[in-house]
């Protein structure tokens, strides 16, 4: 896409802000309709919303667009919104299939604290898997820019310990984005079985610009070589990521993860663990996969259930419908 293209589409992805909601501290717009130059008029354009105080927020939002919520969340007011996402879903709650000027939107509102710990401890696994993919920020944040450089981090980490020992760069790029799915019920029946692919090809320039200073960092540390293969680079693991190296990439994954290996902790626990130690990677990306499917399943289903109480069986269902229209014709091709 030119320049001149790339501005003028910011700009259109940021008309919603100005006009219709209320203001925030940080936005991103993401999802397959921004993968295509021509997007199919049906589908929506998603947003991630973050604010300081989601009570305030939805109390002003719902005098300015009280069509946004659903009848009865509308009636119980800002504080049952709250109490909902809070108690029941991940942090985020969402008002799907509203409409500005000729175009459909769907936004999540989440505190700004709550967007902080997920893209930082990964203790929900939800937004954070979202920033791991390429978005177009239209309402920037240093702190959360600040430490998304440290989730990135942590995701190219987790994916070395899931990868063989050989892999290009497209692989590593599919394994960062199938982290956030491992687990996610939707991708039974209502997600396309290609997602994975559709996002990475169609983004591949900004997994690119987002990953390779971090690939770079770890050519510099010994902990992977490159090679050629074909218009790819292709890398290899240093030592088969022998014991050494497995746990220096061990040692970037949030202590969330980490702590599988360390029994004595619970899972409510918020101390701060001792640096774990794995007598291979095998053992590391077994702790790894199990640490995330678990976190995604219950966040997908935690959410899933939040999303239907706020939005009521018809929304929910014509949300769902779509969802498992796309992935039939995904399964059908």
């Amino acid at each position: 896409m030119r320049p001149a293209e790339e501005v003028a589409r910011a700009a259109a992805l940021a008309g919603p802000l100005g006009e219709l909601l209320p203001p925030v501290d940080f936005c991103c717009a993401y999802g397959s309709t921004l993968l295509h130059a021509r997007p199919d008029a049906s589908s929506m354009v998603d947003y991630i919303l973050g604010v300081p105080d989601p009570l305030q927020w939805h109390s002003e939002n719902l005098e300015r667009n009280p069509d946004h919520y659903s009848g009865w969340m509308a009636r119980l007011g800002p504080g049952a919104i709250t109490r909902l996402v809070d108690n029941i879903g991940v942090g985020v709650y969402f008002n799907p299939f509203v409409e500005w000027r000729d175009k459909r939107i769907k936004y999540g509102v989440v505190r700004m604290k709550d967007l902080a710990m997920d893209v930082l401890t990964w203790d929900r696994f939800y937004l954070s898997g979202r920033l791991q993919k390429p978005v177009h920020v239209l309402v920037d944040n240093w702190d959360i820019r600040k430490i998304n450089t440290i989730n990135l981090k942590m995701a190219t980490s987790a994916s070395l310990l899931l990868l063989p020992a050989e892999f290009t760069e497209y692989d590593l790029y599919a394994q960062i984005c199938s982290l956030s799915y491992m687990g996610d019920l939707r991708m039974l029946f209502a997600e396309d079985k290609n997602k994975v692919k559709k996002i990475v090809e169609g983004s591949f320039p900004s997994f690119q610009s987002m990953y390779r200073p971090l690939i770079q960092e770890y050519i510099a540390e010994g902990l992977l070589k490159t090679s050629s293969y074909g218009q790819q680079k292709a890398f290899h693991q240093a030592c088969d990521c022998g014991a050494s190296a497995t746990n220096e990439l061990f040692s970037y994954l949030p202590w969330t993860i980490q702590r599988r290996l360390q029994g004595r902790f619970a899972s409510n626990c918020k101390e701060m663990p001792t640096r774990a130690s794995v007598s291979s990677k095998d053992v590391a990306a077994t702790c790894v996969r199990k640490a995330l499917r678990r976190r995604v399943m219950v966040s997908s289903a935690r959410q899933a259930m939040s999303g239907l109480l706020a939005s009521g069986g018809a929304v929910a269902a014509r949300y769902l419908g779509k969802k498992i229209s796309k992935a039939w014709k995904s399964r059908t091709v």
